[in-house]
């Protein structure tokens, strides 16, 4: 049973995580010949004030984007 952990900064839709899941999904199951029930997948999102790149907070770094 494969498990997928997908780790970003929390403002995704719903709709996009249930999009990327899918794709996700169809990706294990066309290059492992997993069964689509089999996948499970795991959003784990973080405010931008936990998440930081070169030593420096992404709070702190840039505006946020807008994420589509």
């Amino acid at each position: 049973m494969p498990v997928i952990r997908v780790s970003m900064i929390a403002g995704r839709s719903t709709e996009q995580k249930a999009n990327a899941a899918a794709a996700l999904t169809a990706a294990l199951r066309e290059h492992f010949g997993c069964h689509p029930d089999d996948v499970m997948i795991i959003f784990e999102e973080q405010p931008r004030e936990n998440w930081a790149v070169s030593g420096q907070l992404l709070s702190e770094r840039r505006p946020a984007a807008k994420i589509s």
